[in-house]
């Protein structure tokens, strides 16, 4: 534990999506923190979501890198940051500035973005910095640029309340951005004529919501939008005086769109011809409409032009800029809006300013007083670790983020790395997938430790303030990053006293020959003192100077009077051409292959570095999955709890099978968060190839054919451990953390010669003190070791995937066990004073399907509403209220609110 700081109540931000909720955190002498949502924060309004109700439980220094190292082997700063400077000095001096680069994170705030951007353009001369915000929203901002002129997302979250048609884009809003959700869900209840469409392969949560939902083949947005752009138009739903007074390329953008009828739209997208024209006609005659869309559409090689294929219908009716009405983008990561005004990726220079442009350049070297700036873009993320890979560059400093398991190919990428001359990593945990192959770690603050601000999704700009004290040798980004930049010859330009002296510079940086030219200014904002900084409140911009809240007229929104950001200052529409989606393009992979969706769980986040240390946030879903829908499933030979193998030309997977009617037929959907820290074969971005939207850069995560098979397993097991379990040498395994200890799915490929070596093995105890209960017969072996009345370790084995409640086997780790009750274990269930819970289905207040299905046989509760009295589940974030809805129409009984 962090050493207890004085008991007071920091109002900070969420580390997690780009919702950007308030938090209100309070340090307890117990050196624990109890965290809540913020009430005044505009963005949340006091809900949290269970990753953000769970952050206090991920604030431990167990497995934090607390110190400098060299090869593994610990250093202290100064030798540290002389070789990370003398290192890039003599690569840049030998080969040129761009055999360096920086892969940096969303997970950065906005003063380490800076002044990392800063170091790499105006000092080093190479737009060689680029993000992990790459893979997740690089397709929006491509998009912005050709439609607007600018990175800008013209509306606000209120939006989405005041819409009488809110269309959601490959958006699982529910699970991804459930406060956001929850929002929608509540203007939805409040207003019950407004309507939503969901629009994903996947019926997701966020399905519960909607109207309508079209399950659309992988890719096919463009054809959709294409063909709703044309619809508009025979339907008289085109608003021609914005058209002509603000946009240029209608006509060319219909006359892309205008061979596509319903019958063609239906064919190319795999839709019900009555659902496309269900969904055309509700958005025809509905003119408050806002259209979210997130990794669905960002993450594809046709993702640019997704977002333009959407853009065009709002800028052909004029929704857009008003209130109700407009595309919003939502994004993946807490700063990734900060880094994008900061121009932290390859192809932007900083405070929305183009790095081809020389104008933009020349304002920007002269107010950095740079000997230098760099005047092309330089290597987006993918081409990034290719040039590492073939020699082009030689150092690379990776900041805040796990390339190894989160970029395609990523075996590739991890031997990239491991032929690189020189990887420097800076990260606060001690273990990753990529701190490996790093020469020098470098120890950074974490998220309660670090101080500087975010930008959400809606242009919203808070603090994240520092509640505990550095750990260790921890140090903020912006320091490490400014250090080494002084022992590199720029003391002067990197002499920042603290975070608020570097957003001063952010700010008078986006008003220096602005005038209302740009659209990100934050001039309002500069001059602040460390105590105006400390105080400042969540603001959206743009803020210029003089003005109190934003433009004149007190609204942030943008473009409902046009003001777009190319040089005459109109909008443009932007042709689509329509290719057959991936489900249609080629022959597939071989008998059986499938499309492999990659996505998010509800409770986990990226690498689950910091939601992995959570018990709660295990208990809903704990290892990784192939959700397959049934007739694939059957197609396949695969079973409910069946291990599969996913694989494809550059790697496999090996994950559990989720039955789903969910799942569109002919695709697969695997999460993306497991690693090789918590799963034997869980990466599987290790599977996805790095085919790349031309445009933007981002790869296409969505959309990989794959294979499927069964995992031939002779065994299978599950434990809990009291203590982390050694998981080498298993052909199949997946640790997550539990109450009390660890839980542990495992199998192998061959037969198990004497199943008490691996109880032995996995207890730490002789088998002479360890329970057993052997059934040769059907395969089945149970074992319970104790220390006096504390359960270490239960193990159960057999030749079938484990039948035995996981939640209620972990809670055995947290009880005392009189000897008479200790065989219950080996029964795999409890006594009257232990009852099952059940899988959890409420991670918020961690209640499991038994505990719903009881109450509502039992007459107590019918609907999701009493569940939430009763029981508490599905009040907090509401991510879970779906799924509650469920159990209650399996059990017969009528949906009530």
């Amino acid at each position: 534990m962090h050493p207890a700081p004085p008991q007071r109540t920091v109002r900070t931000t969420c580390a997690y999506c780009g919702v950007g909720c308030g938090v209100l955190a309070t340090p307890k002498p117990d050196g624990s923190v109890a965290i809540a949502g913020d009430p005044d924060h505009p963005a949340n309004f006091g809900r949290l979501c269970s990753k953000g109700s769970a952050l206090g439980e991920t604030l431990q220094l167990e497995g934090r890198r607390l110190h400098p190292t060299h090869h593994g082997v610990r250093t202290d700063w100064d030798t540290a940051l002389d070789l990370v400077a003398r290192r890039f000095s003599e690569t840049i001096a030998e080969h040129g500035p761009d055999a360096v680069a920086f892969y940096v994170s969303g997970q950065l705030l906005t003063e380490d973005y800076y002044v990392a951007n800063k170091l790499m353009k105006g000092f080093v001369g190479s737009a060689n910095i680029d993000t992990n915000s790459r893979l997740c929203m690089a397709s929006s901002v491509a998009g912005h640029r050709r439609a607007f002129g600018a990175d800008t997302v013209p509306g606000t979250y209120e939006d989405l309340e005041q819409a009488d048609l809110v269309v959601l884009v490959g958006s699982n809003l529910a699970w991804c951005h459930p406060v956001v959700y929850q929002r929608l869900a509540a203007a939805k209840a409040a207003r019950p004529a407004t309507k939503a469409v969901l629009i994903d392969p996947r019926r997701t949560m966020t399905a519960d919501i909607a109207d309508l939902h079209l399950p659309i083949e992988s890719d096919g947005d463009v054809a959709l939008f294409a063909g709703l752009l044309a619809f508009l138009k025979s339907s008289d739903a085109i608003d021609t005086d914005y058209v002509e007074a603000h946009t240029r390329g209608f006509g060319e953008a219909l006359d892309a769109a205008g061979s596509l009828d319903i019958a063609a739209v239906a064919a190319a997208t795999g839709l019900d011809a009555r659902e496309v024209r269900s969904f055309y006609e509700l958005f025809a005659r509905t003119e408050k409409v806002v259209t979210v869309y997130s990794q669905g559409v960002n993450q594809s090689v046709r993702g640019t032009d997704k977002v333009n294929a959407i853009v065009n219908c709002h800028l052909a009716t004029g929704r857009i800029g008003r209130p109700g009405m407009g595309p919003f983008s939502i994004t993946g990561q807490p700063n990734a809006m900060g880094g994008r005004e900061v121009g932290g990726m390859a192809n932007m220079l900083a405070a929305h300013m183009a790095i081809e442009d020389e104008t933009h350049r020349g304002i920007v070297q002269r107010f950095w007083n740079a000997p230098q700036i760099a005047d092309r873009p330089g290597l987006k993320a993918v081409e990034m670790f290719r040039a590492v890979a073939d020699g082009r560059i030689k150092t690379i400093w990776i900041m805040g983020t796990n390339p190894v398991v989160s970029m395609p190919e990523a075996d590739f990428v991890a031997g990239a790395l491991a032929a690189c001359p020189f990887v420097v990593v800076s990260d606060v945990v001690e273990r990753t997938d990529t701190l490996k192959y790093a020469a020098i770690s470098l120890p950074a603050a974490a998220w309660g430790e670090k101080d500087g601000t975010v930008t959400n999704s809606e242009r919203r700009i808070s603090r994240q303030r520092a509640f505990l004290p550095l750990p260790g040798e921890a140090r903020p980004d912006w320091w490490i990053v400014c250090e080494v930049a002084r022992r590199m010859g720029a003391a002067g330009a990197f002499s920042y006293s603290g975070p608020a002296a570097i957003f001063d510079e952010h700010a008078r940086l986006s008003a220096e020959a602005n005038g209302g030219s740009r659209d990100f200014d934050i001039g309002g904002l500069a001059g602040l003192d460390a105590d105006a900084y400390d105080a400042m409140a969540p603001t959206q911009w743009p803020r210029p100077a003089g003005a109190a809240t934003g433009p004149a007229n007190g609204d942030t929104r943008f473009f409902a009077s046009g003001g777009f950001y190319h040089a005459d200052g109109r909008a443009r529409f932007v042709p689509v051409e329509v290719d057959a989606p991936a489900e249609k393009a080629g022959a597939k992979a071989a008998p059986g292959g499938l499309i492999l969706n990659t996505g998010r769980v509800r409770d986990h986040w990226h690498t689950m570095t910091r939601t992995g240390l959570s018990p709660r946030l295990s208990a809903h879903i704990a290892e990784p999955y192939a959700e397959l829908h049934p007739a694939d499933a059957a197609r396949l030979g695969l079973g409910e709890a069946d291990l599969a193998v996913v694989v494809s030309p550059r790697g496999s997977a090996v994950v559990r099978v989720l039955v789903s009617g969910r799942q569109r037929p002919g695709s697969v959907f695997v999460p993306m968060h497991w690693s090789g820290q918590n799963a034997s074969g869980g990466r599987i971005d290790a599977l996805v190839g790095s085919a790349t939207d031309p445009v933007s850069g981002q790869p296409g995560l969505k959309a990989t054919r794959v294979d499927v098979r069964r995992f031939e397993a002779a065994w299978y097991g599950f434990a809990v451990t009291a203590e982390r379990p050694e998981t080498a040498g298993f052909d199949y395994f997946a640790l997550a953390r539990t109450g009390g200890g660890y839980r542990l799915e495992i199998a192998g490929l061959a037969a198990l010669e004497d199943p008490a070596l691996l109880a032995e093995a996995l207890s730490g105890m002789p088998r002479s003190a360890i329970l057993a209960y052997h059934d040769r017969t059907s395969g089945a072996h149970r074992f319970a070791a104790f220390d006096g009345d504390r359960l270490v370790a239960a193990v159960y084995l057999s030749k079938e995937p484990v039948a035995v409640s996981r939640v209620w086997a972990a809670s055995a780790l947290e009880a005392a066990h009189a000897p008479r009750e200790r065989y219950l274990l080996l029964a795999g269930r409890g006594g009257a004073g232990r009852p099952d819970p059940g899988a959890i289905v409420c991670s918020c207040f961690s209640v499991g399907v038994n505990e719903i299905t009881a109450a509502v046989a039992s007459g107590r509760a019918a609907g999701v509403a009493e569940i939430g009295r009763l029981l508490k589940a599905g009040t907090n974030c509401g991510s879970c209220r779906s799924e509650i809805q469920g159990i209650i129409d399996g059990a017969g009984l009528e949906r009530t609110a």
